[in-house]
């Protein structure tokens, strides 16, 4: 397996895999997600793999991606924030028929891995309550709440 930067040739395999987390999420909150939709348009994909401020991750054996994770790099500095860098996980995606094969691990590594190169003190994220499995897997990993998110539903 190799892990690398996403590549405009690869946003087929970015789509395929975006649909595969946009199903999740629509089972999980069918009132907040579409069926059948996913998070970015090939448009959008474009513009995300140009800008060095939005690193997609992926993990490859051939042309075939076995998952991704997109991230984005912030700086804080100013107001009540201590002046630092993060690096944010905005999605980590590893295909329906590898789970298992620690292709999530291996991501997350070379994420961590980029984020120090990078000059980064954290790596945060948001897990979708409900999303036991991802919960879980990040758990393993060795992260820990940092915050929640609450809601009141009106309707």
């Amino acid at each position: 397996m190799e892990i690398r930067r996403a590549k405009k040739q690869d946003i087929p395999e970015l789509i395929r895999l975006l649909r595969q987390v946009g199903q999740v999420h629509h089972d999980i909150r069918p009132e907040l997600f579409r069926n059948g939709a996913q998070k970015y348009t090939p448009k959008q994909l474009e513009g995300i793999l140009e800008d060095p401020e939005l690193p997609i991750f992926a993990a490859l054996e051939g042309s075939h991606m076995l998952g991704y994770c997109f991230c984005q790099l912030k700086s804080f500095c100013g107001g009540a924030f201590t002046m630092r860098r993060e690096l944010y996980i905005d999605d980590l995606c590893v295909d329906e028929t590898c789970r298992g094969q620690h292709v999530g691990s291996k991501l997350y590594d070379h994420v961590l891995a980029f984020a120090r190169q990078e000059g980064c003190s954290y790596v945060t994220l948001n897990v979708w309550q409900g999303n036991a499995p991802a919960m879980a897997f990040y758990q393993n990993q060795g992260m820990a709440v940092r915050s929640i998110t609450m809601e009141a539903r009106l309707d």
